[in-house]
């Protein structure tokens, strides 16, 4: 008999990863139509003594500071027998427990209507969990083992798509504190559709109003998708249990969103696959997989652990977000889900952005990274003056990924080559880099003064590579037009909106957000004017008299209009010009599929 309960006990441990289970959940959605789940967490194993626990503050893949807190009400704390526990809050996010048998459990209330990568939304067409938004949990045994059970709206026809592993029927598990908060969990009456990678299966659970048909009609992007980034590193990562899954909610009630996990991705947008979500909704899906190698393998040091009680920061974000980001868009080209010349017209924004930004001269690549916490999806009241000062660290990495490859291939080598070295030096060994490491790598493959050059000027610096060479290398024309103004400030309805553009024309005229123009030389500006259009009746150089109102008073000022910084890209044969041999070549290697 004891050898048969002690095999009994061995094979459960087994079956959720060797650990043993010290955090069990079940989670029941009577009242989701008010957008309330139940939760009960039984916690055992306990050391005698204090125990704390408590709700996240943060989730895996966002680094600012969401204070899950404050959706769970009614919580009650009892032992194993159901006496209640006296506890205390020695701060707005945890509880603890001095007297207790070795377990307590806790019962409360989650409010969670935000359908995205962060946070959770139930409601009656589905429960979109995140798990830090949802789950408390006690830090004393974050290394033990978790469990879970879903209680199904079963009238709903409600199914479970996660990534935790299986137990048996809707009950899942995971081997520690991380990994659990890792496992974004759709509930809904779902499709799904799979196919198999050299024997692992990338599933695609989509929850939406539309027909089968269009997911079958979409599923092929994802399939295209899939394979051209397997190309660039050569072999998928090894998924856990052999399974990865796309979770996808294209609804009215989601928010826009997508979030990458170790072994799915959570993909949320009120656009439906037949109001433009085909082609419009993709690109997130490339971005998302990418980090299934560029994230959370090719893992920056700054991030491991990742922390759930304070804010998380990182240097590396440039090349985690803002290289994968660079591969967005690449990969849909080589995919053909959309056109060099599409792709070329796509990264204008995104240059324009990034190298006109004033943001250049206070902060490098790296230190761009470490604001994530303040712009994160964080919240503030006060004004910030990040227009001026901040450059999104997926678009400056993304303008850095496109100025490495370019640079890269003048010298008959690539930014795929470099990538796959990352990741078999890095990610395949799950080894977290350091920047550094990523200078050396650099270095090793392209060579010392090429890797030098690249950080010191553009990584530890900010400056600008020479891109019109670059881009001229693969039949892209880079064209400024001097002879068009920027009145470097945003006016609407005769308000400027937005803080003027440090060192701009309007700038340099001491204007600033919230002035109401009232004249333009002798041109009366009101609500009904098309500013932009009396301003660039003006040429560079010219000196216009702006009369404005500011808090109630009546002022003038002279702009001196600046010449428009403004790049135009596009492929030679938009302007006439034909390739070389040369440029073909290396265009062919950049854009087509591997």
């Amino acid at each position: 008999m004891n050898r048969f309960l002690f095999c009994l006990f061995f094979l459960t441990l087994n079956a959720i990863g060797f650990a043993q289970v010290s955090s069990k959940y079940s989670i029941s959605f009577e009242n989701a139509v008010h957008h309330e789940a139940f939760i009960e967490a039984t916690f055992s194993n306990l050391k005698t003594g204090e125990v704390e626990f408590r709700m996240s503050r943060t989730s895996p893949g966002r680094y600012a500071l969401h204070e899950f807190m404050k959706n769970i009400y009614s919580v009650k704390v009892t032992d194993s027998k159901g006496n209640v526990l006296k506890t205390t809050r020695p701060d707005p996010y945890s509880w603890t427990v001095k007297e207790h048998d070795g377990t307590i459990k806790v019962s409360y209330i989650l409010f969670a209507n935000r359908g995205d990568g962060t946070y959770s939304q139930i409601d009656e067409t589905h429960a979109h969990l995140n798990m830090p938004a949802t789950f408390i949990y006690v830090p004393s045994k974050a290394k033990d083992g978790f469990e879970i059970t879903f209680n199904v709206r079963e009238d709903l026809y409600w199914k479970v798509a996660t990534q935790l592993k299986p137990v048996s029927g809707n009950t899942y598990a995971a081997h520690d504190l991380q990994y659990f908060m890792d496992s974004p969990t759709e509930i809904s009456s779902f499709s799904k559709r799979s196919f198999n990678v050299d024997g692992q299966a990338i599933n695609f659970v989509l929850h939406h109003n539309g027909t089968e048909a269009e997911l079958d009609t979409y599923f092929e992007s994802v399939k295209k998708v899939v394979l051209q980034e397997k190309a660039v590193f050569g072999e998928l990562p090894n998924f856990d249990y052999d399974n990865y899954t796309f979770l996808a909610c294209y609804i009215p009630n989601a928010s826009g969103d997508g979030m990458e996990h170790r072994n799915s991705t959570i993909l949320t947008n009120t656009r439906s696959l037949a109001d433009g979500g085909m082609e419009k909704n993709i690109g997130t899906v490339s971005h998302e997989f990418f980090h299934a190698w560029n994230v959370e393998r090719i893992r920056p040091k700054s991030l491991e652990p990742f922390k759930f009680d304070e804010a998380n920061m990182s240097g590396a974000l440039w090349f985690a977000e803002g290289f994968t980001s660079y591969y967005t868009s690449l990969i849909l080209c080589r995919a053909g889900l959309i056109s060099p010349e599409d792709y070329i017209k796509g990264l204008t924004g995104t240059f324009n952005y990034v190298w006109n930004s004033p943001g250049r001269q206070f902060f490098n690549p790296i230190e761009m990274s470490y604001q994530a916490p303040f712009v994160d999806a964080a919240r503030s009241v006060d004004p910030v003056n990040r227009s001026n000062t901040f450059i999104s660290y997926y678009s400056y990495g993304s303008m850095l990924g496109l100025a490495l490859d370019l640079s890269l291939r003048e010298k008959g080598l690539s930014l795929d080559d470099y990538m796959r070295l990352i990741w078999i030096t890095y990610g395949e060994q799950e080894k977290p880099y350091k920047i550094e490491d990523l200078q050396s790598t650099l270095i090793d493959y392209a060579g010392t003064d090429f890797g030098n050059h690249f950080f010191n000027n553009y990584i530890y610096k900010s400056d600008m590579p020479n891109m019109k060479q670059l881009l001229n290398n693969a039949g892209v024309s880079l064209t400024q037009d001097k002879t068009k103004i920027d009145f470097g400030a945003k006016v609407k309805n005769g308000v400027i909106t937005e803080n003027t553009t440090m060192g701009g024309s309007a700038y340099n005229a001491d204007l600033e957000n919230g002035d109401k123009i009232i004249k333009v030389n002798d041109v009366s500006i009101d609500k009904t004017t098309d500013f932009d259009a009396v301003i660039n009746r003006f040429k560079p150089n010219d000196e216009v008299k702006i009369v404005f109102e500011r808090f109630g008073e009546t002022k003038e000022t002279t702009v001196i209009l600046q010449a428009s910084n403004t790049y135009a890209l596009s492929l030679f044969e938009a302007n006439n010009l034909k390739l070389d041999e040369k440029q073909k070549a290396l265009r062919d290697a950049w854009l087509q599929a591997r």
